[in-house]
C-alpha cells in the first residue's frame, strides 16, 4: 500500500513544483496560444468603437490588438499619447490615416498617411498634433511589449 502511496506522490510533486514554478516567473512579455489565421482585415474601416475605449493613463489611445506571436504583435492605434519610451521593444508604426505632427527623439515631425515611423527601443517617442484627420497607425512592437516596459518622459 504504502508503495502505491509513493508512486502516486511522486507525479503530483512534481505537477505541483511546475504550477509553484509558474506562479514565481517574472511577468513575461504578451504572447498568445491562438494560431494565425488567413484573413484580410479592411484596416481603413475601423472605427472608433471597433478599436474600443480609450486606454486609462495614456491620453486619447485606443488600440485593437490583431496579431499576437512570441516573436511580435501588430495593433491598429488611434488617438494621441503622451510622450514614452520602451525599455525592451522596437516599434514600428505605419501611419494609415491623418496628419499633423509626431515627437520622435528630441523634435516633432511632420508625418502623413504612407509614412513609415522606425522606434529603436529608448527612443522618445508620442502622438501629435493632428492638423487633418484623427492619426491611425499600424504599430508593430519586436518583441512584444512586456509589462511595465512603457516610461513616461516629461
Amino acid at each position: 500500500m504504502r508503495r502505491y502511496f509513493y508512486l502516486a506522490a511522486l507525479p503530483a510533486a512534481f505537477v505541483a513544483g511546475m504550477f509553484a514554478a509558474h506562479l514565481g516567473t517574472p511577468a513575461q512579455a504578451q504572447t498568445s496560444d491562438v494560431p494565425l489565421t488567413a484573413q484580410i482585415i479592411d484596416l481603413a474601416a475601423l472605427t472608433d468603437a471597433d478599436l474600443g475605449a480609450q486606454i486609462p493613463n495614456m491620453g486619447t489611445l485606443r488600440s485593437k490588438g490583431l496579431v499576437v506571436t512570441p516573436s511580435g504583435t501588430i495593433a491598429v492605434q488611434t488617438g494621441n499619447v503622451p510622450k514614452h519610451t520602451h525599455k525592451g521593444s522596437d516599434e514600428i508604426q505605419y501611419v494609415i490615416s491623418g496628419s499633423g505632427t509626431f515627437w520622435l527623439g528630441d523634435e516633432q515631425r511632420q508625418i502623413h498617411p504612407g509614412d513609415l515611423i522606425i522606434i529603436p527601443k529608448g527612443t522618445v517617442h508620442a502622438g501629435a498634433v493632428a492638423t487633418s484627420g484623427e492619426f491611425k497607425v499600424i504599430s508593430i512592437k519586436l518583441p512584444p511589449q512586456a509589462p511595465g516596459d512603457m516610461q513616461m518622459v516629461p
